[in-house]
């Protein structure tokens, strides 16, 4: 039998109270305009007793006004902390008391299979689902992201932008970020919400907290989208404005090669690409353009340099 709101071991009343609304709007000249739109919205979670909120990063690329909508309805202006593009997550900060209480950060790797979530977006219990983990597993984005240990839960929530994952204590263990439908699952197929371990963030916290972003070196990165089949991979897109585009890479190209090697998978074409070095650095592609074999060389760029960034903190 399925569980129930009534069997949840922690009082999900005073808990819903912590999730808010975002809205945040985008210059139409932005790069992200184009595929992720000038006005966004989705949920947030208090973490702070101070009104810090963590949401899913997307909500906040290149936007230049945040506001927070409270449980009672109540637009708060907010400010961007930051932004961290490897693991997705994002901060904001509440310009005026939120006076609704943060959820404490729970333990993501102690989920296992089978476990049961709340996934709770902005609006109270009938914005609330009662999931379970189905699987932990790694996951790679056509957009040049990877997550090593990524949860897979359903039933999904079609609500599930910055939605939060609550585990078993009340405590968040995690932020949506996608939905995906016919998730391949067994002999099945489901509607499954991609979860954001919440330990990524507390990893990266105090980083955010006091820069804005992760002390470490930036990744390559390319400005590609790319498709995988069973066999191969495929450049499906690419940035106006990204070093593949500017180097000659085009849609339809097959990737044969990374330097001297074929990459098994996207997952293992990304860390092949990482493993060169921070970026700026030089990424050698062997590709297939038609009846052709080309090698192209694409100087990697800083992500972070090719957005728009509203000042942080």
């Amino acid at each position: 039998m399925p569980p129930r709101f009534a069997d949840l071991p922690f009082d999900l009343d005073q808990t819903l109270p912590s999730i808010v609304a975002l809205r945040t709007t985008v210059p139409a000249d932005a790069s992200s305009a184009a595929r992720l739109g000038t006005e966004r919205a989705g949920s947030g979670v208090v973490i702070g007793s101070d009104g810090l909120v963590a949401t899913v990063g997307y909500l906040l690329t290149e936007a230049d006004s945040v506001w927070i909508i409270d449980s009672s309805g109540k637009a708060i202006p907010a400010h961007i902390v930051g932004q961290d593009q490897e693991s997705g997550f994002g901060l904001v900060q509440a310009l005026e008391p939120l006076g609704r209480p943060p959820l404490s950060l729970g333990k993501s790797s102690e989920l296992m299979p089978g476990d049961p979530l709340v996934i709770a977006a902005f609006g109270g219990i009938e914005q609330a689902v009662i999931s379970r983990v189905i699987t932990k597993q790694e996951f790679a984005g056509y957009w040049e992201y990877l997550l090593d240990q990524a949860i897979f839960a359903a039933p999904a929530h079609p609500q599930w932008t910055g939605a939060a994952a609550i585990g078993r204590d009340g405590n968040l263990v995690g932020i949506a970020s996608l939905i995906f439908q016919q998730f391949s699952f067994g002999s099945t197929t489901i509607d499954a919400n991609l979860i954001i371990p919440i330990d990524l963030l507390k990893e990266i916290l105090p980083d955010m907290m006091r820069l804005g972003r992760v002390d470490r070196p930036a990744r390559p990165w390319l400005g590609i989208w790319t498709a995988e089949t069973e066999d191969k991979l495929v450049i499906a897109g690419m940035s106006d404005n990204g070093p593949a585009k500017q180097s000659g890479l085009r849609v339809g190209d097959a990737i044969l090669g990374i330097g001297g090697d074929r990459p098994r998978s996207l997952a293992d074409m990304y860390r092949r690409i990482w493993a060169l070095g921070p970026a700026g650095v030089e990424v050698p592609f062997r590709i297939k353009r038609r009846d052709r074999e080309l090698e192209i060389k694409v100087p990697s760029a800083d992500r972070a340099r090719h957005l728009k960034r509203p000042p942080l903190n």
